[in-house]
């Protein structure tokens, strides 16, 4: 399997985190609250539309009585797949950090 890319995990898990409310501001919004990592709408669109082929992501428009300025809200959610992903991500970074040394003291000189 190919594991997800830093920016693709941390998408996936805003996503899981925001359950029925995951749409494209509420995402940028807290990609920023958890990563403090700025996202433009521009690159967001463009990394869920990768997701979204990839089958990771599943995507819906908001119920048409929910119209905002003439569009509808467009909401994601986490796959099956999606989820496989992201535990495997959770696994490697587990099996990478088994047995490293508490890194709260100084460093080597």
């Amino acid at each position: 399997m190919k594991y997800l890319s830093r920016a693709d995990e941390i998408l996936l898990l805003a996503i899981l985190r925001l359950k029925n409310d995951a749409y494209g501001v509420s995402i940028i919004k807290e990609v920023e609250k958890r990563s403090r990592k700025r996202l433009t709408f521009g690159s967001l669109w463009v990394s869920l539309d990768i997701l979204h082929k990839r089958g990771y992501v599943d995507k819906r428009m908001a119920d048409p009585s929910r119209r905002r300025g003439g569009r509808r809200k467009l909401y994601y959610t986490v796959t099956a797949r999606g989820q496989e992903a992201l535990q495997s991500v959770r696994d490697l970074s587990r099996s990478l950090w088994r047995g490293v040394p508490n890194l709260s003291g100084p460093g080597p000189d």
